[in-house]
């Protein structure tokens, strides 16, 4: 029985090192994450919670919300150059990712599997590109983002809305099994610092392969869009948990779309495997009384970056259907 007792405590004391040196490489590495990557734009308090905005051009306002696992310089490393000339665009960090703060303290806890909804990221959203003097914005949503900008457009004012690529409707079968776990309560506190401390960078170049599918991942991306940011520990914990939980949102949110009048703009690559375009955009275009449906032919889950004229021109129409062009 003692050699039992003595192993045990022995391997007690492993996985605490174990642990400690995990933490702490997470910590180190987030902090060398940051250094190299620090926020581009402006911290607007909203409420006690930080929100980071970045704001460029001029002209009718333009709200800009990234998907799962980005930030702001998803826009601003290349699409806003096509949009600037005309438009005053604040691409945001949602909630718990890029240099935004989740939109409540207890979110931030390590076991926990909450996470907040789209309706909650569009009001912290929208209240902070209000401070910085956005009124009544044309709002574009990519990815998770289309469920933010959806949720925006039922609850805050909007000229109108931009859907790109997004995940806007109920989805049949389970979420992938990487949302699964690391968005359980183990998962999020122990997968994601691990994550954190360990993951290599080839590892999340080719998570980015599956993103840009079947064109190449656009030259620069990695660093211009600050896509490491993403690995940060407390970022990897929001990003999974905000994914795992968007079905029962969107279930709740796409009962109301039928009552949403704004002119919506839907875009959507034929051959995106991330959120597929007949199980979102084609019936979310059903749904919507003024909405105009584009099917993107050959492009995958991110056409701003591929062919960014071609939804910079989708804006310029729904800005024109609104009276702002």
């Amino acid at each position: 029985m003692r050699w039992m007792l003595t192993t045990s405590l022995v391997l007690a004391a492993l996985s605490t090192a174990c642990g400690w040196v995990t933490l702490n490489r997470a910590k180190t590495r987030a902090e060398a994450i940051e250094a190299a990557y620090p926020p581009q734009g402006q911290i607007v308090t909203i409420g006690g919670r930080d929100v980071h905005v970045i704001v460029e051009g001029s002209g009718p306002d333009l709200v800009l919300i990234h998907g799962a696992g980005g930030n702001a310089q998803d826009f601003t490393h290349s699409f806003t150059s096509h949009l600037t000339d005309r438009y005053r665009v604040f691409a945001v960090d949602r909630p718990g990712l890029g240099y935004t703060d989740r939109t409540r303290p207890e979110l931030d806890a390590a076991f926990t599997t909450d996470a907040e909804t789209p309706l909650e990221q569009a009001r912290l959203i929208a209240a902070a590109t209000r401070e910085l003097g956005a009124a009544n914005p044309i709002v574009l949503g990519h990815s998770y983002g289309g469920a933010v900008a959806m949720a925006w457009a039922l609850e805050e004012p909007a000229a109108g809305i931009v859907i790109l690529s997004g995940a806007t409707m109920p989805w049949p079968g389970p979420l992938q099994s990487f949302y699964r776990v690391n968005g359980s309560l183990l998962g999020s506190a122990i997968g994601a610092p691990l994550a954190a401390a360990y993951a290599t960078e080839q590892q999340v170049r080719d998570a980015l392969t599956g993103v840009f599918r079947p064109s190449p991942v656009s030259p620069g991306y990695y660093s211009g869009a600050a896509v490491p940011l993403a690995i940060r520990t407390d970022t990897f914990r929001a990003n999974a948990r905000q994914v795992k939980s968007l079905r029962p949102n969107v279930v709740e949110m796409s009962a109301r779309y039928s009552g949403i009048s704004l002119p919506v703009e839907i875009l959507h690559g034929t051959e995106d495997t991330t959120v597929r375009p007949e199980v979102h955009a084609v019936p979310l275009a059903e749904s919507l009384p003024n909405a105009a449906l584009t099917l993107l032919s050959g492009q995958g889950h991110a056409p701003h970056q591929v062919i960014p004229a071609t939804i910079a021109d989708a804006i310029d129409r729904v800005a024109a259907r609104a009276g702002l062009r």
